[in-house]
């Protein structure tokens, strides 16, 4: 698995995950429902995808947002 993700973009996602995991565990603003399970789910796909360093839909549409990544 090739990196196609840069640092800023890594960083991005997790800064968003971090604020996807405090909306949902932290506030009760989204209780028990499926905005919930949504916020969760994308919250850890995007640090998944954060620490691998590899966004698969990147790879889909041909994308990189890394300078050395070839």
């Amino acid at each position: 698995m090739t990196t196609n993700m840069g640092t800023l973009d890594r960083v991005a996602r997790l800064l968003i995950a971090a604020a996807l995991l405090f909306a949902a565990l932290g506030t009760s603003m989204l209780g028990a429902g499926l905005l919930f399970w949504i916020a969760l789910i994308v919250a850890g796909v995007f640090t998944l995808t954060a620490f691998v360093g590899n966004c698969p839909l990147y790879s889909v549409v041909g994308l990189k947002t890394c300078k050395d990544c070839g």
